[in-house]
């Protein structure tokens, strides 16, 4: 007798090889990190660049630095520009800056797997366009769209056999649907002057946030809407294509002309649900008064400043607007004071460093999946 072979079913554990990456890929990624890092300057990116080539032995005799400039200047990475007096300079072009969000969003989000252009979803089913994978039965006034007609097929044939096969209305069955929300969010930056002080650069960790988020909302919500703004005396905003060259200025923080902003920017839109994102590390030390001029106070929390700040957080609170503040530092007056302010607007506070912040601010704008609120 002929022995039978027997199929074996289980695993295959192999060594992990990284994938193989051309000489202008591996560069091209260093690149990327440095040219955020010197806020969108190809000079000093290039200088740093060279630095570490030097130091950790980059490239070799078949490819250089200055091919893999040649190589940036043909794939459309980086052009030619000339400033008023005629001295020219190479500048990144908005395929870099492109190339610069992905990394982001890859780097603090992860790679997140693709699906359907959406936006988020309620808890409440009903009528939507969000697959649930659970049937009913049909109602008078369902969406015929919605009938599931594998399972309706399914139950006219267990109900009615084979040999006299018919559907009537018992055999139907709808699948239910998560009712989806839009969001239109602002996210606000600090680039007051402390942004960079200590020793300790939070400007960047900011900007790739900003960039891995307008990344997502672009490719995986584009229903939604972003914008963004920075504050320092005043605040202004800015669109994404600005981000990589954003820079911290020797600002005070005026919280409350952010917030004041974010909220005349979210007046102007349809959406219901609309949110705040706050990422800070200092406490409020300016506002601008009725007659233009200034008041500023760095010591201590000024009563006049935080005070205008919590009406700015109770306003947002009437607009249906609430503020999530990422609170770089942890100072224990700051946390009491960003604690009182988040009550005033019953919004959401994180108290955290550097590490953890995008991640903080993707699980939060993902798991946001409000109720509509009538308004």
């Amino acid at each position: 007798m002929e022995k039978k072979e027997t199929m074996r079913k289980g695993f295959v554990f192999r060594k992990f090889e990284e994938e193989e990456k051309s000489p202008f890929d591996k560069l091209f990624e260093i690149f990327k990190e440095l040219i955020t890092h010197t806020s969108g300057d190809f000079d000093e990116a290039i200088d740093w660049l060279r630095q570490l080539d030097k130091e950790y032995k980059l490239t070799d005799e078949n490819y250089s630095i200055d091919d893999f400039i040649e190589d940036l200047k043909r794939k459309g990475y980086i052009r030619e520009e000339f400033d008023p007096d005629g001295k020219g300079g190479m500048a990144i072009t908005e395929k870099t800056e492109r190339a610069i969000r992905q990394q982001a969003l890859n780097q603090i989000f992860g790679k997140l797997r693709k699906s359907r252009s959406g936006n988020h979803s309620t808890k409440h089913q009903g009528l939507g366009d969000e697959h649930t994978g659970e049937f009913r039965n049909y109602n008078y006034g369902d969406s015929l769209d919605k009938i599931s007609m594998t399972e309706s097929l399914r139950n006219a044939q267990i109900h009615h056999g084979a040999d006299d096969f018919r559907m009537t209305e018992d055999d139907l069955v709808v699948e239910e649907t998560h009712h989806k929300s839009q969001m239109s969010t602002v996210l606000m930056i600090d680039i007051s002057h402390s942004m960079i002080l200590y020793g300790e650069d939070r400007i960047t960790p900011a900007k790739k946030v900003a960039m891995a988020l307008a990344e997502l909302i672009t490719t995986r919500y584009p229903k939604d809407t972003l914008d963004i703004l920075v504050f320092g005396n005043d605040a202004w905003a800015i669109s994404i294509g600005d981000l990589p060259y954003l820079r911290v200025g020797p600002y005070h923080t005026n919280t409350v002309a952010g917030l004041q902003l974010a909220m005349d920017l979210l007046r102007r839109k349809r959406n219901t649900n609309k949110q705040i994102f706050m990422i800070t590390d200092g406490k409020p030390s300016c506002i601008r008064q009725r007659d233009g001029t200034y008041y500023k106070n760095s010591v201590g929390l000024d009563p006049f400043i935080v005070e205008q700040c919590y009406n700015a957080a109770r306003q947002a609170r009437k607009l249906h607007i609430p503020i999530t503040t990422f609170m770089i530092a942890k100072d224990p007056y700051l946390e009491r004071f960003v604690r009182e302010f988040t009550q005033a607007n019953q919004g959401k506070a994180f108290f955290t460093g550097l590490k953890g912040l995008g991640e903080m601010i993707f699980e939060d704008y993902e798991t946001n999946r409000k109720k509509r609120i009538k308004g």
